[in-house]
């Protein structure tokens, strides 16, 4: 008897280049955990996306099937969007953000084949230029060269004008999953975390000891931020606490800095005292990384385009079974519980205050992570995410 064909899920990126979804190697971003949660429940995944103006920053020998097509500017985009669409042949579409080079192209195809869509919003992307009060609203010869210059702005695919039609056409979709009560609030949708790989961010695995003289982190209290420094992420605040303990002992780590601008050169620039920058690795070498902080910090600012992230940064701490230091703002809260130290958002003070807590009772700080871990493995882990997609896709 001839066994019944897997289901196979078409997830569709808009960007897989280093600054976007390709960053740390194409692991630890909401699309692939996405797809390692898909493949948990034996569906076969494929990722298709673009690359704009960089080379594929996947990792080659990924166990996810990765197609990259070149991205380009209006109308020459029209040709990779093509290429795009004729690969796409999952049984279902999932589509990552409400942009027209995701959720425009997968409405194109559901009008040919009928395949539903799933919308996954993990961002609010118009928080970027202003959101509900940003307007477009050019003259007419703006418009026109807009248009018709080479670098005219609505040339480029994902313009704030499309991101705002693809936001108001989200309904369309047959089912949306969001992971904050911020973007569930805006939109609606099933609520589904960033899941961690418990099993690969497992403290057990690694010696602390050993991974911050691997690191030439061995003669510090290490202060992490495993990810990309951008000002509303309040990485200056961990750094003005630490103007004001004033303690060399301390070192911020930074891991991967920015790949969007050079903030992380203007933190260097007034703060280098307190840093230490380690390039990007590989998201499969992160958990030796993270095995050598004391302290994983997350204290982002209460600004829209903090409330609509779920920061990573926390999960890869609460896996790795690390005492957490995060500001109270949007589902942060929530995700830690009661398993971690939290103060208020932009106060550089109290972080201090609870940066010298920590090290005075750091036993105490220790069993604060290995209850953390445990949450994590419970509610945000890579099988936590497979069983609500289980529920999600047989809706369909």
């Amino acid at each position: 008897m001839q066994s019944k064909k897997q289901p196979k899920v078409s997830i569709v990126v808009s960007d897989l280049s280093s600054a976007g979804a390709g960053r740390w190697g194409g692991g630890g971003v909401r699309s692939f955990l996405l797809a390692q949660a898909l493949q948990k429940l034996e569906y076969q995944v494929e990722i298709l996306g673009f690359v704009f103006g960089d080379s594929p920053a996947v990792n080659a020998q990924s166990q996810i099937q990765v197609s990259t097509f070149n991205g380009y500017n209006y109308p020459r985009f029209l040709s990779s969007a093509g290429e795009l669409l004729k690969q796409v042949d999952g049984d279902i579409i999932y589509a990552m953000r409400p942009k027209a080079t995701t959720f425009g192209l997968s409405l194109l195809k559901r009008l040919k084949t009928r395949k539903p869509i799933i919308l996954d919003i993990d961002d609010w992307e118009l928080s970027w230029v202003g959101g509900e009060e940003w307007k477009y609203r050019p003259s007419l010869k703006q418009f026109a060269r807009d248009v018709l210059k080479s670098e005219g702005a609505l040339r480029y695919p994902d313009h704030p004008v499309y991101l705002k039609w693809m936001e108001e056409m989200a309904h369309r979709a047959n089912l949306i999953t969001i992971h904050t009560k911020f973007l569930q609030k805006r939109f609606g949708g099933v609520y589904i975390p960033n899941g961690k790989d418990t099993s690969l961010f497992n403290p057990e695995l690694y010696n602390s000891g050993e991974s911050k003289k691997r690191y030439g982190l061995a003669d510090y209290k290490i202060l992490m931020f495993p990810g990309a420094p951008r000002p509303y992420k309040g990485v200056e605040d961990i750094l003005i606490a630490l103007d004001r303990l004033n303690d060399s002992s301390f070192k911020l780590v930074i891991v991967g800095g920015s790949p969007y601008d050079d903030y992380d050169v203007k933190l260097m620039e007034k703060w280098g005292r307190w840093i230490i920058q380690l390039p990007k690795h590989p998201s499969d070498q992160m958990p030796e990384i993270v095995a050598a902080a004391d302290v994983i910090v997350v204290p982002q600012r209460n600004i829209p385009a903090a409330l609509a992230q779920f920061p990573l940064k926390l999960t890869d701490g609460m896996s790795m079974a690390k005492p957490i230091l995060a500001t109270r703002v949007g589902d942060i809260p929530d995700i830690l519980g009661d398993t971690g130290y939290m103060v208020d958002s932009s106060s550089p003070e109290q972080i201090a205050d609870q940066i010298q807590f920590i090290f005075h009772n750091f036993e105490s700080a220790m069993e604060n992570g290995k209850r953390a871990r445990e949450r994590c493995v419970k509610y945000y882990s890579i099988n936590s995410m497979a069983d609500i997609l289980s529920q999600v896709i047989s809706s369909l």
